[in-house]
């Protein structure tokens, strides 16, 4: 199969007939089009902002690995243990955190971020740009920056890795479905996560008020959810003035507990530091201690968040918010747990407002509930982070996304997830109640993203960053066997409550996969329009070459009928949405109407995730093969508005500067020789003439009128398709038609506007 790309350059070697007349010739493919500024780049931050975004982070990434403490005890054990049992838990509990959080992912996966963006999804992206495993949509094929390194700087197994990975449909198939399932997982657990938090916390209600009803728990749950989901159109930044000291109370609070615990009970059960106990646990409880895996995995649960929320913050910053504050308090918390419970086993049922100490419960319990409420923010802002990806690289339909922040360029909101999430999670905390019941729940799409990826920065590895396979496998098996072990424990609680969250990641990525299919479907489809224009027109015989810019007359190529083409009085605005060789509403205006209009524009929008861009960088201009056509290229931020109701006035501003440059530049040429002196002047003299001219014409042509025109393209299926792929392909021309922008949200004056439907087979 021959990919959009492909035809394009193809077309472009061969079917250039205007580029045979040199005094004609244009470029259709502008060489100015993508300019450095244009390909996304990572921010970075240091001193006072990179401290402040830390800051900022231990209030988001941080809650629900922070409230973890209120439940991991009990979710681990069925029963009052033995201090040897204890001991094991812990030292499992702490060498997990070790492993699967501080190295694992803050001193590794970090580093594998995708232009600053983190989660499984971003380094499948990353790979892509390293590796030949996708197809690219051709409009954003110039926005992104291919970085595959030549063979030869590979390792010879790295080579051959490569190699079968780039060749096997199979297996880029696979990484593709790794990368979306890792999404939907997050999603899914998304909608788990703030009702666990949440109803854990205020279920220590209960403590202090034994006879309080589990419906009101419950009501008080829903109602904290619901004004949860209200805020968050504030923005993670002033969400975090609120979240932030909550959370470094929350955590210091916790910290504090652990040391008075350990200093008066038991300061012993520092020896479950020693991983040796971890093993003997497991060993002397065989099966029974590996189910209970799934008990201590809630330890480390939102690490995959911690990951996904990358783009929001950077990866310095996450890693001076963990190391520095967030792993030592928990480290503390949970040996203070420990420290209580071995002289207290029944303790372990609600091991933190237990182990509280006297005159701290209401404190705590107030902390408990707010922390518990900031620990939803962890996944609500992964989701955002998440999703925006997958739109970008057109695996789910465009929904609005608002940028919450003009100086973190990746602190993101988008509304409709943000209520379909708070509509799940208050659905979800009504139907189970309480913790233990969603604990069951809980867990297994962790331990999937979690394995995910680690495979996908096992390949980033041998395919990025150049080490050697000899070198990565040791660290990928160990890794990957402590993935296994929680992982193998975790999906025992599928027929329990578990499958809930794979039905919902399961049924999101079809749909995610189902939409990324007939986009793909789409792009071939319009593959056929991606030529030059001069593929479409060309110069009538006879008609004087030095004349080309005012006077030619044009035609259809022949492959179209070479009918000869009409003309259209006024300033034509093609909306162009790929931004290379020709639109395909212009393709399909010409060959239907056989007219050309006076003037053309092929006006390309070109979103950049920056909130502005400077006026001076804002416009490119080119001119095109056609005489009086132009391309103007707009670059513009989040928070630049570009479509008013005089962007016509505009446009025709950029031109008319584009052809008095010219103009300039035509009078100035410098003789390079005394011989050749006369014939630049010449070439000089012609080419200002013919600037007026040009300018003559735009003046005239924008005085008479203006009209918009933007395309309809209206899809339907190719008979003879088979059955599956014709109800796929069904699925998708439905959401797609249903989720496509309407002309009448386009601020342009209304009687300018005109849409050209056509149709296409796919």
């Amino acid at each position: 199969m021959v990919s959009a790309t492909a035809v394009e350059k193809q077309a472009d070697t061969f079917l250039s007939p205007l580029r045979s007349t040199p005094s004609c010739q244009e470029d259709d493919e502008d060489p100015g089009l993508s300019k450095p500024g244009d390909f996304k780049e990572k921010q970075v931050f240091k001193g006072s902002m990179l401290l402040w975004l830390a800051y900022q982070s231990i209030g988001v990434i941080y809650g629900d690995i922070g409230t973890s403490p209120l439940y991991v005890y009990s979710s681990t054990f069925s029963e009052a243990p033995s201090r040897q049992d204890l001991l094991g838990v812990l030292s499992i509990i702490v060498w997990s955190l070790f492993m699967m959080v501080t190295v694992k992912y803050v001193l590794v996966i970090l580093y594998a971020d995708n232009g600053g963006e983190g989660g499984t999804f971003s380094m499948y992206s990353l790979l892509s740009r390293y590796m030949n495993i996708t197809n690219r949509d051709p409009r954003e094929a110039s926005l992104v920056q291919m970085k595959r390194h030549p063979t030869m700087d590979l390792e010879r197994a790295s080579k051959y890795a490569r190699y079968s990975l780039e060749s096997s449909p199979f297996a880029r198939r696979l990484l593709q479905v790794m990368g979306i399932l890792a999404v939907t997982m997050v999603i899914a657990d998304g909608v788990l996560t703030p009702a666990q938090s949440v109803l854990g916390a205020v279920q220590g209600i209960q403590v202090v008020s034994p006879d309080i009803s589990r419906s009101t728990v419950i009501g008080v749950t829903d109602a904290i959810l619901i004004v949860l989901f209200l805020i968050q159109p504030l923005g993670i930044t002033k969400l975090t003035f609120a979240f932030s000291p909550v959370v470094v109370i929350w955590l210091g609070m916790n910290a504090i507990f652990g040391i008075y615990n350990l200093a008066k009970y038991d300061a012993g059960v520092f020896v479950a530091l020693n991983p040796g106990l971890a093993f003997s646990f497991l060993a002397r409880h065989g099966d029974q201690g590996w189910r209970m895996l799934s008990g201590t995995l809630l330890a480390f649960t939102g690490v995959e968040a911690l990951f996904a929320d990358l783009g929001a913050f950077s990866r310095g910053a996450v890693q001076i918010s963990w190391l520095c504050y967030t792993f030592p308090c928990l480290l503390l918390a949970y040996i203070g747990q420990a420290a209580y419970i071995s002289v207290h086993p029944e303790a372990y049922s609600n091991p933190f407002f237990n182990t509280a100490p006297p005159g701290t419960l209401y404190p705590a319990l107030v902390f408990a509930i707010l922390a518990a409420i900031v620990a939803s923010q962890a996944i609500i802002t992964a989701t955002f982070q998440l999703l925006t990806q997958v739109m970008k690289l057109s695996y789910f339909p465009q929904f609005k996304v608002i940028h919450t922040s003009k100086i973190f360029h990746h602190q993101l909101y988008i509304p409709l997830a943000n209520w379909l999430l708070m509509l799940g999670t208050i659905i979800v905390a009504s139907v189970y109640k309480n913790t233990t019941a969603l604990g069951n729940a809980y867990g297994v799409c962790v331990m999937f993203v979690t394995f995910f990826d680690t495979c996908m920065v096992s390949l980033a590895g041998m395919f990025v960053w150049r080490i050697s396979p000899l070198i990565i496998i040791l660290p990928f098996l160990t890794i990957a066997s402590l993935d296994g072990a929680y992982l193998s424990s975790s999906l025992m609680k599928v027929p329990h409550g578990a499958w809930v969250t794979l039905v919902i990641a399961t049924v999101l990525a079809l749909v995610f996969l189902l939409w990324r299919y007939g986009k793909e479907q789409q792009w071939f489809a319009e593959a056929e329009d991606r030529f030059p224009t001069s593929h479409f027109v060309t110069r009538e015989p006879g008609s004087p070459d030095e004349s080309c810019r005012t006077g030619t007359l044009l035609r259809l190529s022949d492959r179209f009928g070479g009918g000869v083409l009409g003309t259209m009085k006024g300033l034509t605005v093609f909306f162009d949405k790929a931004g290379e060789t020709t639109p395909i509403v212009f393709s399909q205006f010409l060959l239907k109407f056989t007219v050309l209009p006076e003037v053309i524009v092929f006006l390309h929008l070109r979103p950049l995730e920056v909130p502005s861009v400077p006026a001076e960088d804002r416009f490119t201009v080119s001119r095109l093969s056609i005489p009086n056509a132009y391309r103007l290229v707009v670059r513009y931020g989040y928070n630049d508005e570009i479509i008013t109701a005089g962007l016509a006035g505009a446009v025709a501003a950029q031109i008319r500067e584009y052809l008095g440059g010219q103009r300039t530049l035509s009078e100035t040429v410098p003789a390079e020789e005394e011989g050749s002196q006369a014939s630049t002047l010449s070439r000089a003299s012609h080419g200002a003439t013919g600037t007026e001219s040009a300018l003559e014409q735009l003046d005239r042509a924008y005085a008479h009128n203006v009209v918009y025109i933007m395309g309809k393209e209206q899809m339907k299926i190719k008979p003879g398709t088979n059955v599956l792929r014709r109800c796929v392909l069904w699925i998708f021309l439905w959401i797609r038609e249903n989720t496509r922008g309407k002309m009448s949200s386009l601020a342009l004056p209304v009687n300018q506007v005109i849409e050209v439907g056509f149709l296409k087979e796919i």
